[in-house]
């Protein structure tokens, strides 16, 4: 059974707590995917009053199918977020377990249990929940809305509509991205819990990931954009190291930032920071066997924003191709040096 806009609201209203704790530093990440799994693995070592805002569009892989065959919410990203936050190494690597073959195979363990819990009980925030109890986890997990919504990209010229995380990630645009409107259908109703987090916070961490089908599907949501612009927190965005191929082919780090706010309809930026290392030789050229490049610099124009634009040794090792995972079409294994970024962030949020 899903909660709709409607009941999500009541339910909330109804049990919702502060995401936060007084006395330590508290940290609202936004995003999903890969990009938050590694900065909330990094910043928990920081604090242990981290809330993870996640979305909840995905429709690919383990998801979609758990999505298509039961009903269920997107169970991916907020599995890797628990992982992410757990201090149990055993059941991290439960949660993280893929089968590789048979009815389940591509499947994790964590999404199977998620959309059981939900079933089970009616309701995913206390599958959330549950799971929480279950990882030990440092913090709070929280799916940005607690409807069945979909992704839609559109141009304004209505040349090309496309429906749906999946079909959206694997597309190579035929026109600008930067002039396609984002949207979830139906219109989606904000957990009260995710903008209790924004205004609560003392620093707020836009993740690194897929512009049109991980960020963006968060922050066009009503409500989030708002929140952001009234929050006394520092934000932070946390630029993606290379492009996309076909998507963002070209885009720079500014360009990145430009769409983040455009998503959330207001300039809440007051930093963003960038990748400043360069690949050995053969590193660039397993980036360009994926189609990326690493994200241009363009210093001039980010001297010219209204936030600041910082610097940093942010390139982490290639991440290792789970075999198992048969039901992602692709799945990039480029990322962060995750520490290097979460201490820039810690020392950020100690500024005045």
């Amino acid at each position: 059974m899903f909660l709709h806009s409607k009941t999500a609201k009541v339910y909330n209203e109804k049990h919702m707590k502060d995401p936060f704790k007084p006395n330590e530093l508290k940290i609202a990440v936004i995003g999903g995917g890969t990009g938050s799994f590694t900065m909330l693995s990094a910043l928990k070592k920081y604090t242990t009053q981290i809330a993870a805002i996640v979305s909840m569009a995905d429709d690919g892989g383990s998801t979609g199918v758990l999505r298509d065959e039961l009903g269920a919410l997107p169970p991916g990203d907020v599995r890797q977020c628990l992982v992410a936050l757990s201090d149990s190494p055993k059941i991290r690597d439960l949660f993280q377990y893929r089968f590789d073959g048979g009815t389940l195979g591509g499947h994790s363990f964590g999404n199977v249990l998620l959309s059981t819990l939900e079933k089970i009980t009616g309701d995913f925030s206390q599958a959330v929940e549950t799971a929480s109890e279950i990882l030990r986890i440092r913090g709070t997990v929280i799916p940005v809305t607690l409807d069945n919504v979909r992704l839609k990209m559109e141009w304004a010229d209505k040349s090309l509509v496309l429906h749906g995380e999946r079909v959206i990630d694997e597309e190579y645009f035929k026109h600008d991205p930067r002039r396609a409107e984002l949207s979830l259908v139906p219109t989606a109703q904000v957990n009260p819990m995710a903008l209790a987090a924004i205004e609560q916070a003392d620093i707020i961490v836009v993740a690194p990931g897929d512009l049109y089908t991980s960020l963006g599907p968060l922050l066009v949501i009503d409500g989030i954009g708002e929140a952001l612009k009234k929050t006394t927190a520092k934000t932070v965005y946390v630029s993606n190291l290379v492009s996309k191929k076909g998507q963002t082919d070209g885009f720079t780090v500014s360009d990145h930032a430009a769409e983040i706010e455009r998503f959330a309809g207001t300039p809440f930026l007051d930093y963003v920071l960038y990748n400043k290392q360069q690949p050995s030789v053969e590193i660039a050229k397993r980036y360009e066997e994926e189609g990326g490049y690493v994200t241009k610099v363009d210093s001039d124009t980010l001297h010219e924003q209204h936030y600041q634009a910082v610097g940093g040794d942010f390139l982490g090792a290639m991440a290792a191709l789970n075999e198992a995972d048969s039901l992602i079409g692709h799945r990039s294994l480029i990322r962060h040096d995750a520490d290097a970024v979460a201490k820039m962030i810690v020392g950020l949020a100690s500024n005045d």
